[in-house]
């Protein structure tokens, strides 16, 4: 089965999305807009507060997101890291390739359908941060790597069970190329997943090295599962990956490879893996040290702009929150509480509620702060206001609010306005969740 995949696959496919037309299917954006390309739309350099976008509707600010792509950018440079940040987050080929652009050794993803997402797009090196044992997905995945030889993919194995399901499937379906795999050692007692012991990663590693549809490609892991984490314990557990990867390496596990994959890294300890992978023993071949934070590219004003590294080292930089939802005040009932048209159906609130942070007025004043406004909470379509004396506030007003964990931000829109400060809309993200 030859599929059509690569660099210049993946140039057609963008331009495939700048032709798609303005439908019923996107929220927020102008009805006059309906049959226009999103190219032609693009083109027309609307401007996010005059020209016909309909409350709610989520923005990205164009300057936020530039100075957060070329951020990590440097840090993993500095630290001398490869950079596979996670796709989840976002799941927006066009963020992909300026990921990729901005220094990225390829995409982190999932599960198979976000692969299958990338692979459209021509993302030509994934780290599948899960376990794969679904026969009709590795049957899938044995026919894209036999028809690119150019495609790079790793994942994770943590049970002998999971490598024999994988072997079994790969097998049927007439695999040529072997499948590489990291072994993944898990955080601790009541942690996700990962093989919990030494003993129980070197056990899953005599199973791939029995297999003929498998390759040992190096040991990985997430230090977010860490319980109770703290930098002690993160930095501790790092130094158990690290070892893991030393041990396999000096039993002649990783004899045959280019190079060993270590991989760790969310958005809340990557500091804790640069310090940690800076450590790395000299081993037989080089080491591929890849970090696979994902939140950086939008960032937030909740969640992660409290755990976000930076924080702890601020020499290195800060993050920006990119995102903005506006919404629309519909309802002022009394002095003390307020309607807007925005809810769990357009805003994060898994980890946080949204963030009451700017008005601007129904007449066409001056943006302000949102002072004394503040989310109480979100039915399906209504953000619940409470205003405090003298916040000024009115039916008709928009309320800019900011958000909490970018991973279920980006999944509520299929499509995402990216606005300059001044409010031009200059391009369109389109997510595939």
């Amino acid at each position: 089965m030859a599929l059509d995949n690569g660099p210049v696959h993946g140039r057609e496919a963008l331009a495939e999305l700048a032709g798609e037309r303005v439908d019923h299917r996107f929220k927020g954006l102008p009805p006059d807009a309906y049959g226009l390309t999103l190219a032609e739309l693009a083109g027309q350099r609307r401007n996010l507060f005059t020209d016909g976008f309909a409350t709610p509707v989520l923005a990205l600010s164009a300057e936020r997101l530039e100075h957060n792509l070329k951020l990590m950018e440097t840090y993993a440079a500095r630290h001398g890291l490869a950079f596979a940040p996670h796709g989840k987050t976002s799941m927006a080929p066009q963020l992909f390739h300026r990921q990729i652009e901005h220094g990225a050794w390829g995409i982190t993803l999932a599960v198979p359908h976000q692969v299958w997402v990338a692979r459209a797009f021509g993302i030509g090196r994934i780290f599948l941060a899960n376990e794969l044992v679904d026969a009709a997905a590795l049957r899938r995945l044995a026919a894209e790597l036999d028809a690119d030889p150019e495609f790079r993919f790793v994942c994770y194995v943590d049970s002998v069970r999971g490598v024999e399901l994988m072997d079994a499937a790969l097998t049927e379906a007439g695999a040529e190329r072997p499948v590489d795999v990291v072994v993944e050692l898990g955080a601790g007692a009541g942690a996700r997943t990962g093989a919990r012991t030494e003993a129980d990663c070197a056990a899953v590693a005599d199973a791939v090295a029995g297999t003929r549809t498998l390759r040992l490609a190096g040991v990985a892991g997430y230090e977010g599962e860490v319980p109770d984490a703290d930098p002690e314990r993160v930095h501790a557990w790092l130094r158990r990956l690290v070892a893991l990867a030393a041990d396999f390496d000096k039993a002649g596990r990783f004899e045959g490879l280019d190079e060993i994959v270590l991989s760790a890294g969310g958005s809340a300890w990557f500091d804790a893996v640069a310090d940690v992978v800076a450590e790395v023993p000299a081993l037989s071949r080089p080491v591929l040290k890849l970090l696979r934070s994902g939140a950086y590219v939008s960032h937030d004003d909740g969640h992660y702009r409290e755990v976000t590294p930076f924080n702890r080292v601020p020499a290195e930089g800060a993050l920006e929150p990119a995102f903005r939802l506006w919404t629309q005040v519909v309802s002022r009932p009394s002095a003390e509480q307020a309607f807007a048209n925005a809810g769990k159906r357009d805003a994060a609130y898994d980890l946080d509620l949204p963030f009451a942070q700017v008005v601007r007025p129904a007449d066409g004043g001056p943006e302000r702060p949102a002072a004394g406004i503040a989310v109480s909470g979100l039915s399906d379509q209504h953000a619940w206001l409470r205003t405090g004396p003298g916040a000024e506030l009115e039916v008709g007003d928009w309320v800019g609010l900011g958000l909490s964990h970018p991973c279920t931000s980006f999944d509520k829109w299929q499509l995402i306005p990216v606005a300059e400060a001044d409010g031009t809309v200059v391009d369109y993200i389109r997510t595939f969740f």
